[in-house]
Protein backbone atom coordinates (compact mmCIF):
# COMPACT_ATOMS: atom_id res chain seq x y z
CA UNK A 1 0.00 0.00 0.00
CA UNK A 2 1.19 3.49 -0.56
CA UNK A 3 1.82 5.99 2.64
CA UNK A 4 -0.40 7.88 3.23
CA UNK A 5 -0.24 11.76 5.39
CA UNK A 6 -3.03 10.68 7.78
CA UNK A 7 -3.78 7.09 9.36
CA UNK A 8 -6.67 5.64 9.18
CA UNK A 9 -7.43 6.49 5.66
CA UNK A 10 -11.23 7.83 4.38
CA UNK A 11 -11.53 3.89 3.73
CA UNK A 12 -10.25 2.33 6.52
CA UNK A 13 -12.46 4.50 9.14
CA UNK A 14 -13.77 7.95 7.87
CA UNK A 15 -14.69 9.27 11.24
CA UNK A 16 -11.22 8.21 12.40
CA UNK A 17 -9.83 9.66 9.31
CA UNK A 18 -11.77 12.91 9.96
CA UNK A 19 -10.29 13.42 13.27
CA UNK A 20 -6.41 13.04 12.57
CA UNK A 21 -7.04 15.75 9.57
CA UNK A 22 -7.97 18.25 12.56
CA UNK A 23 -5.11 17.09 14.47
CA UNK A 24 -2.77 16.91 11.94
CA UNK A 25 -3.58 20.35 10.16
CA UNK A 26 -4.02 21.75 13.88
CA UNK A 27 -7.34 23.29 13.06
CA UNK A 28 -8.82 22.60 17.00
CA UNK A 29 -8.62 20.59 20.17
CA UNK A 30 -11.06 19.41 23.41
CA UNK A 31 -10.95 21.74 25.50
CA UNK A 32 -11.01 21.23 29.11
CA UNK A 33 -14.89 22.07 29.28
CA UNK A 34 -16.54 18.87 28.01
CA UNK A 35 -18.72 19.40 24.73
CA UNK A 36 -16.40 22.51 23.71
CA UNK A 37 -13.53 23.06 21.67
CA UNK A 38 -10.49 25.12 21.67
CA UNK A 39 -9.83 26.54 18.09
CA UNK A 40 -6.56 27.43 17.14
CA UNK A 41 -4.83 29.73 15.14
CA UNK A 42 -5.22 27.79 11.34
CA UNK A 43 -8.73 26.80 12.01
CA UNK A 44 -9.46 30.14 13.39
CA UNK A 45 -7.85 31.86 10.22
CA UNK A 46 -10.29 29.89 8.07
CA UNK A 47 -13.41 31.00 9.97
CA UNK A 48 -11.55 34.61 9.33
CA UNK A 49 -11.47 33.98 5.60
CA UNK A 50 -15.29 32.90 6.02
CA UNK A 51 -16.51 35.77 8.09
CA UNK A 52 -14.55 38.33 5.43
CA UNK A 53 -16.28 37.01 2.70
CA UNK A 54 -19.82 36.22 4.47
CA UNK A 55 -19.85 39.67 6.21
CA UNK A 56 -18.73 41.52 2.65
CA UNK A 57 -22.22 39.92 1.07
CA UNK A 58 -24.25 40.99 4.09
CA UNK A 59 -23.81 44.36 4.18
CA UNK A 60 -24.08 44.43 -0.07
CA UNK A 61 -27.43 43.15 0.25
CA UNK A 62 -28.25 45.70 2.94
CA UNK A 63 -27.55 44.37 6.34
CA UNK A 64 -25.55 46.13 9.20
CA UNK A 65 -23.72 44.27 12.30
CA UNK A 66 -25.18 44.84 16.01
CA UNK A 67 -24.35 42.46 19.13
CA UNK A 68 -26.92 41.42 21.72
CA UNK A 69 -26.62 39.66 24.91
CA UNK A 70 -24.93 36.69 25.48
CA UNK A 71 -27.59 36.31 28.59
CA UNK A 72 -32.06 35.51 27.78
CA UNK A 73 -34.32 35.73 30.04
CA UNK A 74 -36.15 32.62 30.68
CA UNK A 75 -39.45 34.45 29.84
CA UNK A 76 -38.32 35.54 26.45
CA UNK A 77 -38.49 31.78 25.46
CA UNK A 78 -41.63 30.88 26.93
CA UNK A 79 -43.39 33.96 25.01
CA UNK A 80 -43.02 31.63 21.67
CA UNK A 81 -44.43 27.85 22.56
CA UNK A 82 -43.07 25.79 19.99
CA UNK A 83 -39.71 27.84 20.35
CA UNK A 84 -38.64 27.06 24.00
CA UNK A 85 -40.10 23.57 23.18
CA UNK A 86 -37.49 23.65 20.45
CA UNK A 87 -34.51 24.28 22.15
CA UNK A 88 -35.36 23.55 26.18
CA UNK A 89 -33.64 20.03 26.17
CA UNK A 90 -30.18 22.04 24.83
CA UNK A 91 -30.72 25.04 26.74
CA UNK A 92 -27.43 26.03 29.34
CA UNK A 93 -29.04 27.80 32.59
CA UNK A 94 -27.94 30.97 35.05
CA UNK A 95 -29.35 30.78 38.18
CA UNK A 96 -26.73 32.43 40.72
CA UNK A 97 -24.72 35.86 39.64
CA UNK A 98 -21.69 34.99 42.42
CA UNK A 99 -19.25 32.38 43.79
CA UNK A 100 -18.84 32.57 47.58
CA UNK A 101 -16.35 30.16 49.97
CA UNK A 102 -17.61 26.79 51.03
CA UNK A 103 -17.56 24.94 54.47
CA UNK A 104 -14.90 22.87 52.19
CA UNK A 105 -12.74 25.48 51.01
CA UNK A 106 -14.35 25.00 47.79
CA UNK A 107 -16.18 27.76 46.04
CA UNK A 108 -20.69 27.45 46.14
CA UNK A 109 -22.93 29.26 44.09
CA UNK A 110 -25.07 32.46 45.56
CA UNK A 111 -26.93 35.28 45.19
CA UNK A 112 -29.83 33.77 43.68
CA UNK A 113 -31.51 35.29 40.61
CA UNK A 114 -34.68 36.33 40.31
CA UNK A 115 -35.10 35.15 37.00
CA UNK A 116 -32.90 32.60 35.46
CA UNK A 117 -31.10 33.35 32.29
CA UNK A 118 -30.41 30.99 29.43
CA UNK A 119 -27.16 31.27 27.76
CA UNK A 120 -28.45 32.08 24.24
CA UNK A 121 -29.02 28.87 22.16
CA UNK A 122 -30.27 31.74 19.42
CA UNK A 123 -31.65 35.55 18.61
CA UNK A 124 -34.53 35.59 17.50
CA UNK A 125 -36.49 36.05 21.24
CA UNK A 126 -34.24 39.11 22.69
CA UNK A 127 -33.89 40.52 19.55
CA UNK A 128 -37.56 40.75 18.57
CA UNK A 129 -37.57 42.18 22.03
CA UNK A 130 -35.28 44.94 20.92
CA UNK A 131 -37.08 45.04 17.52
CA UNK A 132 -40.40 46.12 19.40
CA UNK A 133 -38.26 49.01 20.83
CA UNK A 134 -37.09 50.41 17.68
CA UNK A 135 -40.04 50.00 14.98
CA UNK A 136 -42.53 52.08 15.35
CA UNK A 137 -43.66 53.29 11.59
CA UNK A 138 -43.76 51.80 8.29
CA UNK A 139 -41.17 54.54 7.65
CA UNK A 140 -38.16 51.98 10.45
CA UNK A 141 -38.46 48.81 7.65
CA UNK A 142 -36.84 46.57 6.65
CA UNK A 143 -34.89 46.33 9.32
CA UNK A 144 -31.66 44.19 8.80
CA UNK A 145 -29.62 43.48 11.62
CA UNK A 146 -26.60 40.68 12.09
CA UNK A 147 -24.35 39.51 14.42
CA UNK A 148 -21.31 37.66 14.90
CA UNK A 149 -21.32 35.32 17.94
CA UNK A 150 -21.09 32.10 19.81
CA UNK A 151 -24.33 30.48 20.91
CA UNK A 152 -24.51 27.32 23.27
CA UNK A 153 -26.72 24.30 22.98
CA UNK A 154 -25.75 21.32 25.42
CA UNK A 155 -23.70 19.12 23.79
CA UNK A 156 -21.66 16.51 24.76
CA UNK A 157 -20.63 13.93 22.01
CA UNK A 158 -18.23 15.82 20.63
CA UNK A 159 -17.12 15.89 16.98
CA UNK A 160 -15.06 19.15 16.50
CA UNK A 161 -16.84 21.45 14.31
CA UNK A 162 -19.90 19.50 14.15
CA UNK A 163 -20.86 19.01 16.92
CA UNK A 164 -20.17 21.14 20.36
CA UNK A 165 -21.62 22.44 22.96
CA UNK A 166 -20.45 25.98 22.27
CA UNK A 167 -20.02 27.27 18.66
CA UNK A 168 -19.49 30.58 16.80
CA UNK A 169 -22.21 31.77 13.70
CA UNK A 170 -23.41 34.67 12.66
CA UNK A 171 -27.47 35.29 13.04
CA UNK A 172 -29.35 37.27 10.60
CA UNK A 173 -32.36 38.86 11.82
CA UNK A 174 -34.61 40.62 9.59
CA UNK A 175 -38.26 43.00 9.54
CA UNK A 176 -40.24 43.83 6.80
CA UNK A 177 -43.79 45.50 7.01
CA UNK A 178 -44.88 42.98 4.34
CA UNK A 179 -45.51 39.35 3.95
CA UNK A 180 -43.80 39.03 0.39
CA UNK A 181 -41.27 41.18 1.44
CA UNK A 182 -40.04 38.76 4.52
CA UNK A 183 -40.60 35.36 2.03
CA UNK A 184 -38.38 37.46 -0.68
CA UNK A 185 -35.29 38.09 2.15
CA UNK A 186 -35.58 34.49 3.33
CA UNK A 187 -34.91 33.44 -0.48
CA UNK A 188 -32.35 35.85 -0.83
CA UNK A 189 -29.95 35.01 2.22
CA UNK A 190 -30.77 31.51 1.41
CA UNK A 191 -29.02 32.29 -2.13
CA UNK A 192 -25.77 34.34 -0.01
CA UNK A 193 -25.34 30.93 1.47
CA UNK A 194 -25.49 29.13 -1.53
CA UNK A 195 -23.40 31.52 -3.53
CA UNK A 196 -20.69 31.65 -0.32
CA UNK A 197 -20.47 27.77 -0.40
CA UNK A 198 -19.85 27.28 -4.37
CA UNK A 199 -17.96 30.16 -4.96
CA UNK A 200 -15.42 30.42 -1.87
CA UNK A 201 -16.20 26.60 -0.10
CA UNK A 202 -15.81 25.01 -3.27
CA UNK A 203 -18.93 22.66 -2.32
CA UNK A 204 -21.48 22.30 -4.31
CA UNK A 205 -25.04 22.54 -2.65
CA UNK A 206 -28.90 21.70 -3.45
CA UNK A 207 -31.40 24.31 -2.33
CA UNK A 208 -34.42 23.54 -1.21
CA UNK A 209 -37.28 23.72 1.69
CA UNK A 210 -36.98 21.68 4.63
CA UNK A 211 -40.03 19.57 5.56
CA UNK A 212 -42.64 20.24 8.67
CA UNK A 213 -40.44 18.01 10.89
CA UNK A 214 -37.54 19.38 10.59
CA UNK A 215 -37.94 23.05 10.38
CA UNK A 216 -36.95 25.58 12.55
CA UNK A 217 -39.09 25.61 15.68
CA UNK A 218 -41.22 28.28 16.03
CA UNK A 219 -40.93 29.29 12.23
CA UNK A 220 -43.26 28.88 9.21
CA UNK A 221 -40.89 27.89 6.64
CA UNK A 222 -37.38 27.10 6.54
CA UNK A 223 -34.75 26.76 3.71
CA UNK A 224 -31.50 24.75 4.12
CA UNK A 225 -28.63 24.30 1.74
CA UNK A 226 -27.52 20.43 1.56
CA UNK A 227 -24.20 19.27 1.09
CA UNK A 228 -22.70 15.65 0.16
CA UNK A 229 -19.30 14.60 1.93
CA UNK A 230 -17.01 11.88 1.04
CA UNK A 231 -18.54 9.44 2.91
CA UNK A 232 -22.06 10.83 1.07
CA UNK A 233 -23.78 11.78 4.21
CA UNK A 234 -25.49 15.16 4.20
CA UNK A 235 -24.44 17.82 5.95
CA UNK A 236 -26.85 20.70 6.22
CA UNK A 237 -24.76 23.42 5.94
CA UNK A 238 -27.07 26.69 6.39
CA UNK A 239 -30.53 27.94 6.69
CA UNK A 240 -32.96 31.30 6.52
CA UNK A 241 -36.10 30.86 8.25
CA UNK A 242 -39.39 32.22 7.32
CA UNK A 243 -40.78 33.23 11.04
CA UNK A 244 -43.80 34.88 9.85
CA UNK A 245 -45.57 36.87 12.44
CA UNK A 246 -45.13 34.23 14.80
CA UNK A 247 -42.62 36.12 16.96
CA UNK A 248 -43.72 39.28 16.28
CA UNK A 249 -46.72 38.88 17.88
CA UNK A 250 -45.09 37.09 20.90
CA UNK A 251 -42.69 39.95 20.92
CA UNK A 252 -45.51 42.53 20.00
CA UNK A 253 -43.07 44.08 17.11
CA UNK A 254 -45.51 46.29 15.40
CA UNK A 255 -45.99 49.71 13.71
CA UNK A 256 -47.82 51.84 12.17
CA UNK A 257 -48.74 50.90 8.39
CA UNK A 258 -48.71 53.44 5.73
CA UNK A 259 -52.79 53.50 6.04
CA UNK A 260 -52.83 54.51 9.47
CA UNK A 261 -53.74 51.45 11.05
CA UNK A 262 -51.22 49.02 12.82
CA UNK A 263 -49.73 45.95 11.70
CA UNK A 264 -47.18 43.10 12.82
CA UNK A 265 -44.30 43.15 11.26
CA UNK A 266 -42.98 39.80 9.25
CA UNK A 267 -39.33 38.67 10.48
CA UNK A 268 -36.72 36.05 9.21
CA UNK A 269 -33.56 34.73 10.43
CA UNK A 270 -30.97 32.78 8.94
CA UNK A 271 -27.61 31.26 10.32
CA UNK A 272 -24.72 29.86 9.30
CA UNK A 273 -21.91 28.71 11.99
CA UNK A 274 -18.13 27.02 12.29
CA UNK A 275 -19.88 23.60 11.11
CA UNK A 276 -18.95 25.37 7.62
CA UNK A 277 -14.74 24.03 8.55
CA UNK A 278 -16.53 20.89 9.19
CA UNK A 279 -17.79 20.64 5.76
CA UNK A 280 -14.77 22.18 3.96
CA UNK A 281 -12.80 19.10 5.90
CA UNK A 282 -15.18 16.51 4.59
CA UNK A 283 -15.59 18.10 0.91
CA UNK A 284 -12.19 18.61 -0.23
CA UNK A 285 -9.06 16.88 2.19
CA UNK A 286 -7.36 13.53 1.04
CA UNK A 287 -5.36 10.61 2.85
CA UNK A 288 -2.61 12.87 3.20
CA UNK A 289 -4.28 15.90 4.88
CA UNK A 290 -6.59 19.03 4.56
CA UNK A 291 -7.46 20.28 1.30
CA UNK A 292 -8.37 24.13 1.34
CA UNK A 293 -9.44 26.02 -1.75
CA UNK A 294 -7.29 28.48 -1.92
CA UNK A 295 -10.23 31.39 -1.91
CA UNK A 296 -10.19 30.33 2.18
CA UNK A 297 -6.67 29.28 2.85
CA UNK A 298 -5.34 31.37 5.59
CA UNK A 299 -2.03 31.45 3.41
CA UNK A 300 -1.67 30.74 -0.07
CA UNK A 301 2.15 30.06 -0.34
CA UNK A 302 4.38 28.68 1.54
CA UNK A 303 8.37 28.75 0.92
CA UNK A 304 10.46 26.35 2.03
CA UNK A 305 14.51 27.43 1.89
CA UNK A 306 16.50 23.96 0.97
CA UNK A 307 20.05 24.71 2.95
CA UNK A 308 22.38 22.08 3.08
CA UNK A 309 24.98 24.15 5.24
CA UNK A 310 25.48 27.50 6.88
CA UNK A 311 27.37 28.69 4.22
CA UNK A 312 24.34 28.78 1.78
CA UNK A 313 21.86 29.93 3.91
CA UNK A 314 22.40 34.21 3.67
CA UNK A 315 22.41 33.61 -0.27
CA UNK A 316 18.66 31.08 -0.25
CA UNK A 317 17.50 32.98 3.26
CA UNK A 318 18.05 36.50 1.17
CA UNK A 319 16.38 35.43 -2.50
CA UNK A 320 13.57 33.55 -0.49
CA UNK A 321 12.54 37.01 1.23
CA UNK A 322 12.87 39.04 -2.50
CA UNK A 323 10.45 35.93 -3.54
CA UNK A 324 7.87 36.50 -0.59
CA UNK A 325 8.13 40.38 -1.43
CA UNK A 326 7.49 39.81 -5.13
CA UNK A 327 4.43 37.94 -4.73
CA UNK A 328 2.95 39.30 -1.83
CA UNK A 329 2.47 42.46 -4.32
CA UNK A 330 0.25 39.63 -6.60
CA UNK A 331 -3.45 40.29 -5.34
CA UNK A 332 -6.35 37.72 -5.17
CA UNK A 333 -9.54 37.49 -4.47
CA UNK A 334 -9.15 40.96 -4.19
CA UNK A 335 -6.57 40.94 -1.33
CA UNK A 336 -2.71 40.80 -1.06
CA UNK A 337 -1.22 36.87 -1.67
CA UNK A 338 -0.96 35.52 1.78
CA UNK A 339 2.72 34.21 1.66
CA UNK A 340 5.28 33.07 4.05
CA UNK A 341 8.88 31.59 4.84
CA UNK A 342 8.97 28.66 6.55
CA UNK A 343 12.94 28.94 7.56
CA UNK A 344 12.35 26.52 10.87
CA UNK A 345 15.08 23.81 11.14
CA UNK A 346 12.31 20.64 9.97
CA UNK A 347 14.05 18.23 7.93
CA UNK A 348 12.83 18.59 3.85
CA UNK A 349 10.48 15.74 4.17
CA UNK A 350 9.36 16.88 7.71
CA UNK A 351 9.01 20.37 6.24
CA UNK A 352 6.90 19.00 3.17
CA UNK A 353 4.66 16.71 5.14
CA UNK A 354 3.81 19.33 7.28
CA UNK A 355 2.66 22.24 5.02
CA UNK A 356 0.76 19.16 2.96
CA UNK A 357 -1.38 17.93 6.25
CA UNK A 358 -2.26 22.07 6.92
CA UNK A 359 -3.64 22.36 3.06
CA UNK A 360 -1.64 25.21 2.23
CA UNK A 361 -2.16 25.63 -1.75
CA UNK A 362 1.39 25.96 -3.17
CA UNK A 363 4.87 24.81 -1.63
CA UNK A 364 7.97 26.41 -3.12
CA UNK A 365 10.89 24.90 -2.50
CA UNK A 366 14.25 27.25 -3.03
CA UNK A 367 17.65 25.88 -3.10
CA UNK A 368 21.25 26.87 -4.18
CA UNK A 369 20.55 24.77 -7.85
CA UNK A 370 17.24 27.11 -8.15
CA UNK A 371 18.52 30.38 -7.79
CA UNK A 372 21.82 29.70 -10.08
CA UNK A 373 18.59 29.14 -12.80
CA UNK A 374 16.13 31.41 -11.41
CA UNK A 375 13.65 28.83 -10.95
CA UNK A 376 11.22 27.31 -8.23
CA UNK A 377 10.17 23.78 -7.46
CA UNK A 378 6.17 24.05 -7.01
CA UNK A 379 4.05 21.70 -5.71
CA UNK A 380 0.42 22.27 -5.43
CA UNK A 381 -1.75 20.52 -3.15
CA UNK A 382 -4.19 19.46 -5.75
CA UNK A 383 -1.76 17.36 -7.69
CA UNK A 384 0.52 14.32 -6.37
CA UNK A 385 3.82 15.73 -8.25
CA UNK A 386 5.88 18.96 -8.03
CA UNK A 387 7.36 20.85 -10.86
CA UNK A 388 9.87 23.78 -11.68
CA UNK A 389 9.54 26.14 -13.05
CA UNK A 390 11.26 29.86 -14.17
CA UNK A 391 10.50 32.12 -11.31
CA UNK A 392 8.53 34.90 -13.56
CA UNK A 393 6.62 32.13 -15.22
CA UNK A 394 5.25 31.02 -11.48
CA UNK A 395 4.87 34.68 -10.40
CA UNK A 396 2.95 35.36 -14.10
CA UNK A 397 0.63 32.43 -13.47
CA UNK A 398 0.13 32.58 -9.83
CA UNK A 399 -3.66 33.86 -10.01
CA UNK A 400 -4.66 31.56 -12.67
CA UNK A 401 -2.95 28.69 -10.92
CA UNK A 402 -5.21 29.93 -7.48
CA UNK A 403 -8.17 30.23 -9.57
CA UNK A 404 -7.77 26.43 -11.75
CA UNK A 405 -7.01 25.04 -7.90
CA UNK A 406 -10.34 26.44 -6.74
CA UNK A 407 -12.29 25.41 -9.92
CA UNK A 408 -10.79 21.51 -9.75
CA UNK A 409 -11.56 21.31 -6.36
CA UNK A 410 -15.53 22.60 -6.80
CA UNK A 411 -15.82 20.23 -10.10
CA UNK A 412 -14.29 17.23 -8.05
CA UNK A 413 -17.19 17.32 -5.27
CA UNK A 414 -19.90 18.13 -8.04
CA UNK A 415 -19.00 15.11 -9.35
CA UNK A 416 -19.54 13.11 -6.04
CA UNK A 417 -22.58 14.12 -5.73
CA UNK A 418 -23.74 13.70 -8.91
CA UNK A 419 -22.61 10.32 -9.60
CA UNK A 420 -24.54 9.53 -5.71
CA UNK A 421 -27.67 10.85 -6.05
CA UNK A 422 -30.31 8.72 -7.61
CA UNK A 423 -33.82 8.68 -8.27
CA UNK A 424 -35.63 6.11 -6.86
CA UNK A 425 -39.40 5.00 -6.96
CA UNK A 426 -40.14 2.55 -4.61
CA UNK A 427 -39.31 1.67 -0.91
CA UNK A 428 -37.57 -1.57 -1.21
CA UNK A 429 -35.27 0.35 -3.37
CA UNK A 430 -35.11 3.18 -0.94
CA UNK A 431 -34.53 0.32 1.97
CA UNK A 432 -31.23 -0.93 -0.22
CA UNK A 433 -29.97 2.38 -1.32
CA UNK A 434 -29.42 2.88 2.21
CA UNK A 435 -28.44 -0.38 3.42
CA UNK A 436 -24.82 -0.77 4.62
CA UNK A 437 -22.90 -2.22 2.18
CA UNK A 438 -20.05 -3.58 4.95
CA UNK A 439 -21.59 -3.90 8.72
CA UNK A 440 -18.27 -3.05 9.37
CA UNK A 441 -18.39 0.01 8.11
CA UNK A 442 -22.11 1.43 8.54
CA UNK A 443 -21.46 4.57 7.09
CA UNK A 444 -20.36 3.12 4.27
CA UNK A 445 -24.08 3.61 1.48
CA UNK A 446 -25.50 5.10 -1.11
CA UNK A 447 -25.97 9.09 -1.27
CA UNK A 448 -28.85 11.37 -1.83
CA UNK A 449 -32.11 9.82 -2.78
CA UNK A 450 -34.50 11.80 -4.78
CA UNK A 451 -38.16 10.45 -4.59
CA UNK A 452 -41.57 11.33 -4.71
CA UNK A 453 -43.30 11.85 -0.82
CA UNK A 454 -45.68 12.85 1.47
CA UNK A 455 -44.93 14.75 4.37
CA UNK A 456 -46.59 13.53 7.34
CA UNK A 457 -45.74 11.60 10.66
CA UNK A 458 -46.37 8.26 9.00
CA UNK A 459 -43.30 8.77 6.38
CA UNK A 460 -41.18 10.25 9.28
CA UNK A 461 -41.82 7.03 11.15
CA UNK A 462 -40.72 4.95 8.79
CA UNK A 463 -37.67 6.60 8.16
CA UNK A 464 -36.71 6.38 11.82
CA UNK A 465 -35.27 2.38 11.45
CA UNK A 466 -33.39 3.37 8.60
CA UNK A 467 -31.52 6.41 10.23
CA UNK A 468 -32.58 8.61 7.11
CA UNK A 469 -34.03 11.89 7.13
CA UNK A 470 -35.52 14.31 4.66
CA UNK A 471 -32.74 16.87 3.51
CA UNK A 472 -34.60 19.14 1.62
CA UNK A 473 -37.75 20.00 -1.01
CA UNK A 474 -35.43 20.79 -3.63
CA UNK A 475 -36.72 24.39 -5.72
CA UNK A 476 -37.86 22.51 -8.96
CA UNK A 477 -39.38 24.67 -11.77
CA UNK A 478 -42.24 22.12 -12.54
CA UNK A 479 -44.14 20.09 -10.94
CA UNK A 480 -44.88 16.69 -12.02
CA UNK A 481 -47.34 13.69 -10.63
CA UNK A 482 -45.99 10.66 -8.66
CA UNK A 483 -46.61 8.16 -5.79
CA UNK A 484 -45.12 8.48 -2.29
CA UNK A 485 -42.78 5.63 -1.82
CA UNK A 486 -43.68 5.55 1.89
CA UNK A 487 -47.19 6.00 1.71
CA UNK A 488 -48.61 5.03 -1.89
CA UNK A 489 -50.61 8.42 -1.86
CA UNK A 490 -50.00 10.75 -5.03
CA UNK A 491 -48.54 13.84 -4.67
CA UNK A 492 -46.19 16.41 -6.58
CA UNK A 493 -43.56 16.32 -4.09
CA UNK A 494 -39.84 15.50 -4.48
CA UNK A 495 -37.17 15.31 -1.86
CA UNK A 496 -34.15 14.52 -1.15
CA UNK A 497 -33.34 11.99 1.99
CA UNK A 498 -29.61 11.12 3.07
CA UNK A 499 -28.02 10.23 6.32
CA UNK A 500 -26.69 13.25 7.84
CA UNK A 501 -24.44 14.39 10.23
Amino acid sequence: MAKTGISPTREEDYPGWYQQIVRSADLAENSPVRGCMVIKPWGYGIWENMQRALDKMFKDTGHENAYFPLFIPKSFLEKEAEHVEGFAKECAVVTHHRLEPGPDGGLIPAGKLEEPLIVRPTSETIIGFMFAKWIESYRDLPLKINQWCNVVRWEMRVRLFLRTAEFLWQEGHTAHATRDEALEETRLMLDVYATFAEEFMAMPVIKGEKTAGERFPGADMTLSIEAMMQDRKALQSGTSHFLGQNFSKAQEIKFQNSEGGESYAWTTSWGLSTRMIGALIMTHSDDDGLVLPPRLAPKHVVICPVIRNEEERPTVIEYCEALRREIAEVIYDGRPIEVFIDDSDKRGGEKKWFHIKRGVPIRLEVGPRDIKNDSVFVGRRDQPKSIGMPRSEFIATLVKTLDEMQQVLYDRALKLQTENTVQIDSFDEFKAFFKAKNKKKPEIHGGFAECYFVDCPETDEMLVPLKVTPRCIPFSPEKTQGTCIFTGKPTETRGIFAKSY
